[in-house]
Parts: C-alpha cells; structure tokens; sequence
C-alpha cells in the first residue's frame, strides 16, 4: 500500500477544499486527525483528513493543511471550528496527537515520514503490506 500525504495548503482558504473533498467523498473517509505542534512558541494545528485506500492501485491519501491553523484549545478560532462542524456531519471524531513540528526536518518528505510512522505505530492507518 501507498500511503501518501497531499498538502493543500496551511489551512487558510484551502481549508475549504479540504472540506469539500472530504464531503464529496465521505463514503472513503477513514478519520480526522487533528496534529498540534508549536512553530516559535507559538500553538498551532495541522488537519488531516484519512481516506480509505483505492480499490485500484491500493493507494491511501492523507489530505493535509500543515501548521497554519491556531491551536484550538489556545485560541478558538472559525477555521476549527469547520472541522468539527465536518467531523459531526460525518459522525467521526477528531484524533488529536500532539507532534513535532515540520520546521524540524530538513525536507518536506521526511516530516510526512515522521507523520505516517506516528500513524501506522497507533494503528490509525495500516501498516505497509
């Protein structure tokens, strides 16, 4: 199985597409992952949104808007808020991990990386087969 992270953005206007594909394709989604970091002191959100994978080419996309969402539980904010709103609309709830942030890596890849490994070892998504 591919396991692959798409980033539509930090999460300011691409966050709407994020909530449109989700809604156009809720038969495939899995989970709605809420990753928390700290980017210079300062809390911040990033949203996942898990699909199942395809029948063909047993691929599984992880749609991502990194790091530019404020913390939730710091400062309520509307683009959350969204997110939650999705999350009841789909009768799923929010997994919140609180990780590193990507600033940490020196390539974009290596944080997906790091972000897929923190997944598969809590069993959010499958392992590789």
């Amino acid at each position: 199985m591919i396991q692959r992270f798409i980033e539509l953005g930090e999460g300011y206007s691409d966050i709407y597409e994020l909530i449109e594909t989700a809604k156009a394709n809720q038969h495939r989604v899995s989970r709605l992952i809420a990753l928390h970091t700290k980017l210079e002191e300062k809390a911040f959100t990033s949203i996942v949104v898990v699909m199942q994978p395809t029948t063909m080419g047993d691929f599984q996309a992880l749609y991502l808007c990194r790091e530019g969402i404020p913390n939730p539980s710091i400062k309520a904010n509307k683009r959350y808020q969204l997110f939650e709103e999705l999350a009841a609309s789909l009768q799923l709830n929010i997994i919140a991990i609180d990780v590193k942030p990507s600033t940490m890596f020196n390539e974009k890849e290596l944080y997906h990386q790091y972000l897929i490994g923190i997944l598969r070892l809590n069993h959010f998504i499958p392992p590789m087969r």
